[in-house]
């Protein structure tokens, strides 16, 4: 125990952690907390100096070296010298995979938080736009698979979306059951968790969060404002927008393509995240509207929970994307890039300690079932953040808690290979990640997307014949 907080393990080997922005600061007093581990066996390899204070206040050694293909594995290697590694990967800009295969070499496992390609691969307007999209990122790592198959556990896409949202969903179906009345046992394969899913009668789940933070200096014009990575939500804004697309859905959105190659499960909108908006509801926003920002777990809920018929046709698939209202700041800023044509601002500003109040509501709405909508998840405010950690704003910390348990989990299954979030212990993750979560809630709603139609300008487009089809969410 440190300071009355359990101690989950002990890491004898190096701990390295790739990246040190908002969430590595956040996350290393954790590892601190809950870890039995040397301070002189942590090492931060980062490309630039943000947060050396902060690693020279706990005496964790700082090397700023941006790692690149022709130089990761020189950088590191030298630093994984002995049995027992652990690499944490928070980093924008280093290919995922290029790290998995290294920690394979060196058996050491591995963290993301999510899949990251090498530069150039989101912007490149020589590439098809499908294969800038976080669909096709995922397809290149899932077939490493079979290469990484019994070697150390590689968690892909671990924060708190994507990743802590998954263990939401399967906790929400439990939830959504039992108020239903029907006795189920916690289904122990994904098929299980898919008939469960069908039974229930889902349609779909957003992925849907309200960031009400709020600092005391206000966006100024040419600045970007955000409670997390500036640099990672700038890169999938400006993505095509994607979603899993479910079985119920009876037709594609106009400006819609579908994959031809890999699970297709998803489809894309050819258009950026960014200017993207689409209607969702949060117990404490009530009905809203947000980005429909492309994610990977609105790919692999979707794919996770799938059902096929015997010849292999897909017979079950829910609907699921992000709904995403960042900090007020952050929107005003989205608003700045689009109007600039998506030309980047050139000052950016993250806030956490400048900010005085709000909260970041991120949770699943599960729709179309018998009691129509079921929000579960997190309300964390910025003051019970402060009080449970350092250097971390609310945003911040439903990642970092989400880290830390899939640490804790890799750890404790040390063989498993390449896995993803909905692959993994559901409970235990959210029992390490809950006492970091402030209030975890589940409230049932009427809303659908069809409320207050009469007053959309274009109410031809509305389909009636299914309220929660995508065309009704989305905002033309």
């Amino acid at each position: 125990m440190v300071d009355g907080w359990p101690c989950y393990a002990r890491i004898d080997g190096p701990l390295v952690i790739v990246g040190f922005g908002s969430i590595g600061q956040g996350l290393l007093p954790l590892i601190l907390r809950h870890f039995e581990v040397q301070r002189d066996n942590i090492v931060i390899v980062s490309a630039d100096e943000r947060g050396q204070d902060v690693a020279s206040e706990h005496g964790i050694r700082f090397i700023r070296e941006p790692l690149t293909p022709s130089n990761l594995e020189a950088v590191l290697a030298p630093l994984f010298d002995r049995a027992g590694g652990f690499l944490v990967n928070l980093s924008v800009e280093v290919e995922s995979m290029s790290l998995v295969r290294f920690c394979h070499k060196v058996d050491a496992l591995y963290i993301d938080t999510c899949i990251e390609p090498w530069p150039g691969r989101y912007e490149d307007p020589d590439s098809p736009m499908g294969l800038r999209t976080n669909y096709s990122i995922r397809e290149d790592a899932l077939a490493m698979r079979d290469s990484l198959k019994g070697g150390p556990t590689a968690i892909l896409a671990h924060g708190a979306n994507p990743g802590l949202v998954s263990h939401f969903v399967k906790q929400a179906l439990l939830n959504i059951a039992a108020d239903c009345g029907l006795e189920v046992s916690v289904p122990e394969t994904r098929q299980g968790w898919g008939e469960l899913a069908r039974k229930l009668g889902v349609k779909g789940i957003h992925i849907a969060e309200r960031d009400t933070q709020v600092a005391d200096e206000k966006k100024q014009k040419g600045e970007f404002v955000n409670t997390w990575s500036i640099d990672g939500f700038l890169a999938e804004g400006l993505q095509p927008a994607e979603l899993g697309w479910g079985t119920h859905e009876g037709y594609l959105p106009a400006n819609a393509a579908e994959h031809v190659f890999g699970c297709r499960a998803a489809i894309y909108l050819k258009k950026p995240g960014a200017s993207t908006r689409v209607r969702s509801w949060t117990p404490m926003a009530g009905s809203m509207t947000g980005f429909l920002i492309t994610h990977n777990e609105a790919i692999s809920i979707a794919d996770y929970f799938s059902l096929f018929d015997a010849d292999e046709r897909v017979t079950y698939r829910p609907t699921c994307h992000y709904v995403y209202h960042p900090c007020d700041d952050a929107v005003l800023s989205l608003h700045e890039l689009e109007g600039n044509a998506f030309e980047a601002q050139t000052k950016h500003r993250l806030i956490c300690d400048e900010i005085t109040d709000g909260v970041d509501e991120l949770g699943v709405l599960v729709y179309g079932h018998e009691k129509n909508a079921y929000w579960y998840g997190s309300q964390l405010s910025i003051h019970e953040t402060r009080e449970l950690i350092p250097h971390q704003n609310a945003t911040g910390l439903q990642v970092t808690a989400t880290v830390l348990a899939g640490m804790v989990w890799a750890i404790e299954n040390p063989k498993r290979g390449l896995v993803e979030a909905d692959e993994i212990d559901f409970k235990r993750i959210l029992d390490i990640a809950g006492p970091y979560l402030g209030p975890v809630v589940g409230e049932y709603t009427d809303w659908t997307p069809l409320d207050g139609r009469t007053n959309w300008i274009f109410p031809e487009e509305i389909d009636e014949s299914d309220p929660w089809r995508f065309t009704n969410v989305l905002l033309r």
